[in-house]
């Protein structure tokens, strides 16, 4: 057991596109130190098929979101897509904060 005092910690969500794997890995990194719980989804070798699976791979990342304090959405260059657009609504439902890697620009 540490001798140092953490309250509890805030857990944050990264949502966003895999492909982007050097953005979650530095955002993750950085909330960590910031002493953050950190949940995000994790890039698998092999492309993934099944549509079963990928509807509950997506519904499991609606899961993290559940548990998070915060969302935070890793989108280089402002791209979002229709994946993470999903997750962003199902955030707002719940009334939980959302942040970003980069502002998207008005629309």
């Amino acid at each position: 057991m540490s001798d140092v005092p953490v309250a509890r910690p805030r857990i944050v969500c990264l949502c966003g596109s895999l492909r982007f794997s050097r953005e979650f890995a530095s955002e993750r990194t950085r909330l960590t130190l910031d002493l953050a719980i950190v949940l995000a989804p994790e890039a698998t070798e092999a492309p993934v098929l099944d549509p079963v699976l990928v509807r509950a791979l997506g519904e499991l990342h609606l899961r993290r979101i559940d548990l998070a304090d915060e969302v935070r959405i890793v989108n280089p260059g402002g791209y979002i897509g229709e994946a993470t657009r999903r997750e962003i609504a199902y955030a707002n439902a719940l009334g939980k904060p959302v942040t970003y890697f980069h502002e998207p620009s008005p629309s």
